[in-house]
Parts: C-alpha cells; sequence; structure tokens
C-alpha cells in the first residue's frame, strides 16, 4: 500500500481538464451518463480501463455496483468482481480502511487476489459515511503505476463522483426480450470499437445489414446511439444470463 500524499502542482492543461470534468459531473442523472463521462472527461486526467463504483450502506455494506469498461477488459473478469466471497472488493475495502481512507494505488504483486482478473496498476479511494451514505471508486488498468498526481486527482474528483453516483436514475425497466445471436454478435464488435463496415467484414455482410441490425438493437435496449448500447448491454448483461441459465 502506497500512501501518496505531498503538494502536487497542476498544469494549466491539468487545470482545464478538472474543471471540466467537474463541471459535467454536475449533470450526470442516468448510469449511460456516467459511463460517457468516465470514458471521455476522467480518462482525461485518469486513464484506465475499468471504473468500479460502489455504493455502501451505513454499515460499510455494498447496495449497489456498478463497473464500466470501455470494452477491453474480458466482460467476465469485470463481472467476477461483484463476488462478495471471492472477488477482491471486500479486500481491497479494508486495505483501503485501514490505510486510513487514504487514496491506496497497488499493482496485481501486491495483492494477490487481483492476479486473477488480470487487473494492474489499481488506484481506489472513498468516501467517508454521510446520511446519504458513503462510496468506494476503483480505477483499474492504469497504464503506469499510480502516484501522487493520480492520488490528488482522485481525491479531487471524488466528492463530485460520490454525489453523481447516488443520483443516478435506476437503470430502467428490462427489455421485454433478450437479444437475438446476430444483435449480441453486432454488440460485442460494437463494444470493441468497430465500424459498420468492418463488423460487417467480420460477420460477413453488408454495412447497410449491420445499421439495420443496429436500428433494432438500439430499440430493444432503449436508447438512441453507439456509446449507450455498450452502457445499457453491460447494465443488462447479469438479466439476460439470468433468464438464459
Amino acid at each position: 500500500m502506497t500512501a501518496m500524499d505531498g503538494l502536487v502542482i497542476l498544469s494549466r492543461q491539468e487545470q482545464e481538464y478538472l474543471l471540466h470534468a467537474i463541471e459535467s459531473s454536475l449533470d450526470l442523472a442516468e448510469p449511460g451518463e456516467l459511463f460517457l463521462w468516465a470514458q471521455g472527461q476522467l480518462q482525461a486526467l485518469l486513464p484506465h480501463r475499468l471504473l468500479v463504483c460502489l455504493q455502501l450502506g451505513l454499515s460499510g455494506e455494498v447496495l449497489r455496483t456498478e463497473l464500466l469498461h470501455g470494452g477491453a477488459v474480458a466482460p467476465a473478469a469485470a463481472e467476477a468482481f461483484r463476488d462478495p466471497v471471492r472477488g477482491p472488493l471486500p479486500g481491497l475495502l479494508e486495505r483501503w480502511r485501514q490505510g486510513g481512507a487514504r487514496p491506496l494505488a497497488l499493482q496485481a504483486g501486491d495483492d494477490g487476489r487481483l492476479a486473477p482478473f488480470g487487473i494492474d496498476n489499481l488506484i481506489a479511494h472513498g468516501s467517508a459515511p454521510l446520511p446519504g451514505g458513503a462510496t468506494f471508486f476503483l480505477l483499474c488498468d492504469l497504464p503506469q503505476r499510480p502516484g501522487a498526481r493520480q492520488a490528488h486527482f482522485l481525491r479531487l474528483l471524488l466528492p463530485h463522483m460520490h454525489l453523481a453516483l447516488l443520483r443516478l436514475a435506476p437503470a430502467g425497466v428490462p427489455p421485454q426480450r433478450s437479444l437475438s445471436a446476430r444483435e449480441a454478435q453486432v454488440l460485442r464488435w460494437l463494444r470493441e470499437g468497430k465500424s459498420n463496415q468492418e463488423i460487417g467484414h467480420i460477420l460477413g455482410i453488408s454495412a447497410l445489414t449491420v445499421k439495420n441490425h443496429l436500428q433494432r438493437l438500439y430499440r430493444v435496449l432503449g436508447v438512441s446511439n453507439r456509446a449507450h448500447a455498450v452502457a445499457r448491454g453491460s447494465q443488462l448483461r447479469d438479466h439476460w444470463n439470468e433468464h438464459c441459465q
């Protein structure tokens, strides 16, 4: 565990990025909007592949978990964070509390429980218990081991991330049907950032056919664009898996 204190001087560009991130966080009201913010403004300050957001009860119990990844982390590994027994979250929370509730920086070698999930260069921080509850955030797979600068960014952003998570609207009513096999394939490659033409080439169909599948996919998910489709698909994965068993 690394204690990361001390004076950090921000450059003018970092100050602008920070102000933009704070201002844009004030209007976050849905999980999809939090996903877009994490993939945009937050990435500019703290590049990462997976953001884990926890809402905690007054006794420290986990009430809600949001997993926001841009497609680079294997969904199965990301979802395994939810496991209250084999997952790393309880241990990470305890290490953070034992460290005086200061930003916690780890590499996979620092905690053997991280290695099975393919996670490295992690930084985590959380809020103190408040009337609305507490929150805890983990940014995983940073490009380098986080230090004082990254810890400073996270400390400055924490109050705004805390408020945004607490006011998020429910994810919404599950769709009436699961995705078709083709729609699921399109969503998979959409998550990987592929264009319509690239998806068509992979699946052996035309870009126009991909566009038609996307339109049906948007209707099923109740979204209007590609980024929201990726975010909504991630939120509904547990629902579909439960009903396919």
